[in-house]
């Protein structure tokens, strides 16, 4: 006896009322890894401060992983970008608090593409065994080439910074930020792999034990190394203590309406210097070994301006200890410059560190003429450019060697790292948030010391114009921090520290490791894959 299969009837042939539900079920499903994408990448946001949700990187991951397995490159592109996109819009807002959505949409714009880029690796080599190793370290390969391009790169929300409170933060003693968020990706991706794995084990396919061993080793290896390197993170002091005050003087008003105060700032700062010394001299509080104030207290130039040359004299005599000021040097024909000042109580400005990572379209314009024709309001609001300095700042202040990482630079690991190699105890980041309202950017700032205060295994001081200002101690823990725009003085007794960690000693070349790992992830995926269509065409 024989049979006939009836062929499945085509959608056209069900009459109009049973091909509609068709076309949308077929129509959902092609939005689906979509939708999913850009979900995944909003999870990952959420992860960044100020919410304490680490883990939700990993949930991110283990989506990304689910949404690009087994696709094409071009698709791993495109779901790669939305992922991007669905990170960081949301991460990047507060870019255009005060000069409008144009800037921050065009940011994260341009820096989803270093992601959709990874993504279309990722599904190259996701047919691979071993494949979240080979996709964790294209991912680092993406943060790497969008830390150093274009103009000088844009490292903000490497996955490293948003893993401040998380179980994984020891391994930037290691490695740096490159082995934190390859940790971190890794074991995400490792958790896709598993639940994949123990679904093919509830089927009819069964699973191969060779790749659920190797699934859950991708889990097991950088949760086990976390805690393993835990053993290089102290807090303990090796070369005795200093009593550091962080000065928080705040601003006159919000937004970029705050830089026509300029005299007010500088006012602001010595008012809340001069508070600190009569609380020293009341017995309220300790007397600094020296003092650290934010960038841009003092845009007022006081190398040429006496009278602010005078109220900083004022303020480092009253309190009777070294100063570092951020101030707004030179300019209208000379050389302008973001520098920071050591001021001495007895002799005055005594030594200079120029910032050196400057800011793109914020502290200078990249092809200014370019830019003019289509934006000349833009151009107008930086109408001259800062210089780069050319060596790091270290300041020996009272006895101790303070490494200076201006604002922006404290996202560089380089910029941070050569303070250290430079002699650095202890590590601050003068910053001015005051142009970003009250968005999340100080708090994704403050996070990214707190990282840096483990990989150098060094006290980290945050001192910010209008907050949050802070002191981190060697193993990321904020002991002391201000409320946002409130005047305020930290004063804290904090461990001086000289050996080095791995990852000092290491420098960039976990990263090239890592870079180099995922090349070779695709050139083999890229081998394999042309030997298989040669195959096919025998």
């Amino acid at each position: 006896m024989s049979t006939t299969e009836t062929p499945l009837a085509e959608p056209e042939q069900l009459g109009p009322r049973a091909a509609a539900p068709t076309r949308t079920r077929a129509l959902l499903n092609r939005l689906l890894r979509p939708a999913v994408a850009a979900l995944g990448g909003v999870l990952l946001y959420l992860s960044f401060p100020p919410r304490p949700l680490w883990w939700l990187a990993l949930v991110a991951f283990a989506v990304l992983g689910w949404v690009l397995r087994g696709r094409s490159w071009k698709a791993g592109l495109g779901l790669g970008y939305l992922f991007g996109l669905g990170f960081l819009l949301p991460l990047l807002v507060w870019t255009g608090v005060e000069v409008g959505p144009g800037p921050w949409l065009g940011l994260a714009v341009i820096e989803a593409l270093f992601i959709g880029a990874a993504g279309a690796g990722i599904a190259v080599v996701s047919r691979l065994p071993l494949w979240p190793v080979w996709s964790a370290a294209l991912w680092i390969a993406a943060e790497a080439a969008r830390a150093r391009a274009p103009f000088g790169g844009f490292p903000w929300g490497k996955i490293a910074f948003g893993q401040a409170d998380g179980t994984f933060l020891p391994l930037a003693a290691l490695g740096g930020t490159p082995v934190l968020g390859f940790a971190v990706v890794l074991c995400g991706f490792g958790l896709y792999a598993c639940v994949r794995q123990a679904l093919r084990l509830r089927g009819a396919d069964g699973v191969r034990k060779g790749a659920a061993a190797a699934a859950l080793l991708t889990v097991v290896v950088p949760v086990g190394a976390s805690f393993a390197a835990r053993g290089l993170v102290s807090d303990s002091a090796e070369d005795g203590t200093a009593t550091v005050a962080v000065i928080q003087g705040n601003v006159p008003r919000l937004g970029l309406d705050f830089n026509s105060q300029r005299r007010a700032v500088l006012d602001y700062h010595v008012r809340e210097t001069l508070r600190l010394a009569d609380k020293v001299r009341a017995g309220q509080e300790p007397r600094p070994d020296f003092v650290l104030w934010p960038e841009n207290s003092s845009d007022v130039d006081p190398f040429v301006d006496d009278d602010a040359r005078a109220v900083i004299d004022q303020a480092a005599k009253a309190i009777g200890a070294p100063i570092s000021i951020g101030a707004v040097v030179g300019g209208y024909g000379t050389k302008l410059y973001n520098e920071q000042v050591q001021w001495d109580p007895r002799l005055g400005p005594v030594a200079t560190y120029d910032k050196r990572q400057i800011q793109p379209f914020g502290e200078y314009i990249p092809l200014r003429g370019l830019i003019a024709t289509f934006a000349p309001g833009y151009t107008s609001m930086v109408r001259e450019d800062f210089n780069r300095g050319t060596k790091p700042g270290v300041f020996t202040m009272a006895g101790t060697k303070v490494g200076i990482a201006t604002c922006y630079e404290a996202a560089f690991d380089w910029a941070v790292r050569d303070t250290v190699t430079a002699g650095a105890q202890l590590i601050s980041v003068p910053s001015n948030n005051a142009t970003f309202d009250r968005s999340e950017m100080t708090y994704q700032q403050l996070a990214m010391s707190r990282v840096r205060a483990v990989e150098h295994s060094r006290t980290v001081t945050v001192p910010v114009t209008s907050g949050v200002s802070a002191v981190i101690m060697p193993d990321g823990k904020v002991v002391r921090k201000t409320a946002l725009f409130t005047p305020a003085s930290l004063v804290a007794k904090v461990p001086l520290r000289s050996s080095r960690t791995p990852a000092t000693e290491l420098g960039t070349l976990p990263e090239w490791a890592l870079v180099a790992t995922a090349a070779a992830g695709l050139a083999w995926a890229v081998t394999r894959g042309v030997r298989a269509r040669r195959g096919a065409e025998a």
